[in-house]
């Protein structure tokens, strides 16, 4: 009798938990201690079943293990692994060293947190696109002493991350104003203050948040014992039963188990089987309190009979994960918090809840079946980067700038692996291994590259001391003109140098900076005292201009020999300060309103204001422009000459060309305009072959 029922308590807890759970690979066991009580009551009674006294498979846990989580876990993984070997590419990576210490077992318990109110501060909520980084500082550090781990610690992650974007931002700009100053970008390092104190508040976060999960799991195991104890109770309260006081003492014992806390994870299933085990055996005993049995049968009806309604709402719910999510909860409330039912309806009941249960599962399968097809397109798109980043050449690479570039192509190829998605379970090693050994091969040649040429960059520091010498020996020098295009022969040649070593490079640019500022600055000063003089120059040009325009209005008096005599004093006053050059174009627009009054051939007028900007050019002494306007005349000519050249072809082209053809006189006159008009341009160029600049 007794090896009957064993039996068909096996094949009916395996076939309901194999239609309810075909997602859960873990065999359900039966706890033995169980089934040697089941064994004790049938021996006793003599009639009941095993199936009787085990709650049937709806109690099985629902609780999943999250693929989501793990794949996180992995991702992470990949990404601090990869961090780690570019390390010596950017010296702001140096700062990512304290990310690297994840502790696994501590994401495996996030889904078992247990939720802490703090009574006393409201966690505050911040907006982490206005904070600089000193402020996300102040802020990880309130949170940090103000509040327990396990209400922050999301926020602090999400203040790690804003601080992380905004410090690589601040460092490449650090660096963009490093190399403008001319510093080499391999010499660039930066410590920041403010970096070090966010290191300190990291470290300490993760120093609370694993003493937290510590405490957690010693809470977990103190719970467990608790739980323990009150089977012992049970066991005891049925074994030495009093009819008057068994059902309060036995209603006492519930509260005091469902105020017990979470236990470890694996030791759940079975904790929760001998306890419903030995509920079953009271109630099963109660045989002379059956009026209490059946209220409390009635009840436990009433709250399952809410439970199977709110799953079957969950059924029909649109968002797969919420639903599944909800369903977790209902399993644990139907399996914890409410006793059984009557016999006769104990099917009944969870029939309904089991289909809504089959329900949601199939929901999620079928959502997941499409994760799943999206996962085994990610493999090809992996699998197509990592082929680009073999492709990646690196036997040619023979400078430090093409090995920069060639890093950023790399670290592009690099987000776009880790921004593709992820990859079935099955395949996330052999694709990482992939990964990395592209990624180790690229590595491997860059060090071998950048250790080659210690040799070189000393030789470089060698050349680099000269020119600091050089330039320490003339930043006093006097002879301003000669000094001057001196310092920036030698500055040009320090960017043309290439790299020395790191621990030198600050050292030796400061040298080099400082004896380069010494010099410009007493420059400058030079140069403001000649300024002054300028000025008195304007103020006299300010004059004559004004005696100009009088002049000019006097249409009677007014003559060209009058006008260059205007010219030649005006040049003889010299050049003013570039900020008050806008007097030579006010005195160039009163020489084209004087040269209209005298009624000036229109070419010739053209010429004499080229002339006239071309000495302004020489007064200046700017060659740049006189050399700028010289390629520009020479360039004009020969356009012209081949307009000419292609009107004249396009003519012989012509059937019955005559002169009285109007096509051909519009062609002619064209002809004769740009022969015109070459003329004057060549008359420009031989003007500015004879100045003297």
């Amino acid at each position: 009798m007794l090896d009957n029922n064993k039996e068909d308590l096996s094949s009916k807890e395996m076939t309901e938990n194999t239609n309810e759970r075909p997602d859960i690979n873990e065999a359900v066991e039966v706890d033995k201690n169980v089934v040697e009580e089941v064994k004790d009551v049938n021996e006793l009674s003599g009639k009941k079943k095993a199936s009787d006294v085990v709650e049937k498979v709806e109690e099985i846990e629902v609780e999943v293990k999250s693929e989501e989580v793990k794949e996180e876990i992995s991702k992470e993984k990949e990404e601090l692994e990869v961090k780690s070997e570019d390390a010596d590419v950017k010296s702001e990576a140096e700062s990512e060293e304290a990310e690297a210490e994840e502790d696994k077992s501590e994401t495996d318990k996030k889904e078992k947190e247990p939720i802490v109110k703090h009574e006393k501060l409201e966690v505050p909520v911040y907006d982490f696109s206005k904070f600089d980084l000193d402020e996300i500082v102040v802020a990880i550090q309130n949170l940090l002493e103000k509040f327990p781990i396990q209400e922050v610690k999301n926020q602090i992650e999400n203040l790690k991350t804003d601080f992380n974007k905004k410090f690589k931002s601040f460092i490449a700009e650090e660096k963009e104003k490093f190399i403008k100053e001319g510093g080499d970008e391999i010499d660039f390092r930066y410590t920041s203050v403010v970096k070090k104190k966010f290191n300190d508040l990291v470290f300490e976060f993760k120093k609370k948040r694993k003493q937290f999960y510590k405490d957690l799991e010693r809470e977990q195991k103190e719970n467990l014992d608790t739980k323990l104890q009150l089977i012992d109770k049970l066991k005891e309260l049925i074994d030495t039963a009093e009819p008057s006081t068994m059902y309060k003492s036995f209603q006492s014992l519930q509260d005091e188990w469902r105020k017990v806390g979470q236990i470890p994870h694996t030791k759940y299933n079975d904790i929760w089987r001998t306890y419903h085990h030995h509920v079953e055996r009271f109630y099963d005993l109660l045989h002379l309190n059956n009026d209490f049995r059946d209220l409390d049968f009635k009840h436990n009806l009433e709250e399952k009979t809410k439970l199977v309604d709110k799953a079957e709402t969950l059924a029909e719910h649109k968002d797969v994960n919420h639903a599944f999510k909800e369903l977790q909860i209902l399993h644990r409330l139907w399996k914890e918090d409410i006793g059984p039912v009557a016999r006769d309806l104990r099917d009944e009941i969870w029939e309904r809840f089991s289909d809504a249960t089959k329900k949601i599962h199939q929901k999620r399968h079928e959502f997941q079946d499409k994760i799943d097809a999206k996962l085994v397109e990610n493999i090809d798109v992996k699998l197509a980067i990592i082929k680009k980043i073999e492709s990646i050449k690196t036997d040619d690479i023979t400078s430090h700038k093409l090995w920069q570039e060639k890093i950023r192509s790399l670290e592009k190829l690099r987000d776009e692996f880790f921004s593709a998605g992820r990859v079935p379970k099955s395949k996330n090693e052999e694709i990482w291994q992939l990964f990395k050994d592209a990624t180790k091969s690229f590595n491997k040649a860059k060090n071998q590259f950048y250790k080659s040429i210690k040799s070189d960059q000393i030789d470089n520091l060698k050349k680099k001391i000269q020119l600091v010498e050089q330039a320490d020996s003339l930043k006093d020098s006097d002879e301003w003109d000669l000094t001057t295009e001196v310092y920036k022969n030698i500055q040009s040649e320090w960017k043309k140098i290439g790299h020395v070593p790191r621990r030198d490079s600050d050292k030796i640019w400061k040298k080099f900076k400082d004896a380069c500022n010494h010099y410009f600055d007493r420059l400058h000063d030079r140069q403001d005292g000649v300024d002054k003089e300028k000025t008195e120059i304007f103020n006299k040009k300010k004059e004559l201009l004004a005696q100009f325009k009088d002049q000019a209005e006097k249409l009677e008096t007014l003559t060209l020999d009058l006008v260059n005599e205007y010219i030649k004093d005006w040049r003889d006053l010299g050049p003013v300060p570039m900020k008050l050059r806008h007097i030579e174009s006010k005195f160039s627009k009163s020489l084209d309103s004087a040269y209209k009054k005298l009624n000036i051939d229109k070419d010739e007028t053209i010429f004499l204001k080229f002339k006239n900007m071309m000495d302004s050019y020489v007064e200046q002494n700017d060659s740049r422009k006189i050399d700028g306007e010289q390629l520009f005349v020479r360039r004009k000519i020969d356009e012209i000459t081949k307009e000419i050249k292609q009107l004249e072809n396009n003519i012989s082209f012509i059937s019955n060309a005559t002169k009285d053809n109007p096509l051909i006189k519009n062609v002619y006159k064209n002809i004769e305009k740009y022969h015109k008009d070459v003329e004057i341009w060549k008359k420009k160029l031989n003007y500015i072959k004879q100045l003297d600049y």
